[in-house]
């Protein structure tokens, strides 16, 4: 069929119509960065022609090179063999405006905390400029420990992580986008490298995959780092912590944002006599809770 389609299909209309189609075929999972197959084949059409990744319609009925044609059949197939997540083909990911670089050494950027952090936690911290030191717990790609840099100017970031392989990554997004004399990258298991610091907001979007779900996952999902997903029983292994030590790490009024995906009954009927303050995102307030340090469970 692909071998057909390099020899009968020449615009970037037929190929986005082939890729929808074989995307639908193949019955694949979408849910990093796109929530269907129409978006994801725009997008990886539009990285793979060197095209603007928001502008389609114009380039519609362009003819393709053979080159370019065997280049996009190419991350098709790629896409639908491998199951591969587009973030891993195309070795980007886009939070709001910002694009960050990923490879399989992360899990592909998609926090709401990011949200969050655009309209700088308005209104629980009245004076962005006030906030002076900040950690990233589970950082990853770094991505989130960016954006509190960008929203906090005056901060220094402490961005940590368990995997040396993802701090890796972490630091090729902070060179490039030059901040790396404000963001201080740790391999740390939890808050082991830090025992000393504290800081006026804590942000973590950790491990929080529940047993059950993580046995039931798509493909897609398996192609990122376990470690980066999978919690414990009830997903709340990597929170417990994080609840039990944060009070440790904060100042005075210091404030803990964590999110936790579908967790929340859990998470509440865990800990019944903490007030969660849950944050309104894209999402609803299901997945994002914050407490100042003097409502963490002691």
């Amino acid at each position: 069929m692909f071998a057909q389609a390099q020899s009968e299909l020449s615009t970037v209309r037929d190929l986005l119509r082939f890729a929808v189609s074989r995307f639908g075929e193949a019955q694949l999972f979408f849910g990093h960065g796109s929530d269907n197959a129409w978006d994801e084949a725009a997008y990886l059409l539009l990285h793979t022609l060197h095209l603007p990744r928001d502008v389609l319609k114009p380039y519609l009925d362009a003819r393709l090179t053979s080159e370019e044609r065997a280049a996009v059949l190419k991350v098709i197939k790629r896409r639908i063999d491998e199951r591969l997540p587009a973030a891993y083909l195309t070795r980007e990911a886009w939070l709001g405006e910002y694009r960050f670089y990923v490879d399989e050494r992360v899990i592909v950027p998609r926090s709401h905390i990011a949200e969050l952090l655009h309209e700088q936690l308005s209104p629980w911290i009245e004076d962005p400029w006030a906030v002076r030191s900040v950690l990233d717990l589970c950082t990853g790609s770094a991505c989130l420990a960016i954006l509190a840099a960008l929203a906090f100017p005056e901060a220094s970031v402490d961005a940590v992580d368990l995997s040396t392989d993802a701090l890796e990554v972490g630091a090729r997004n902070v060179a490039d986008y030059g901040l790396a004399a404000r963001i201080r990258l740790l391999a740390s298991d939890a808050f082991a490298a830090i025992a000393r610091q504290r800081y006026d907001l804590i942000i973590s979007n950790p491990p929080y995959v529940n047993a059950d779900t993580m046995a039931e996952l798509p493909e897609e999902y398996r192609r990122e780092p376990e470690l980066a997903l999978a919690s414990g029983e009830d997903g709340l292994d990597f929170v417990r912590i994080i609840l039990h030590e944060s009070a440790g790490h904060l100042n005075a009024d210091g404030l803990l944002v964590v999110e936790i995906g579908n967790n929340r009954e859990a998470l509440e009927t865990a800990f019944p006599e903490t007030s969660f303050v849950w944050l309104d995102t894209s999402a609803g307030d299901q997945n994002v809770f914050l407490l100042r340090r003097e409502d963490l469970p002691r």
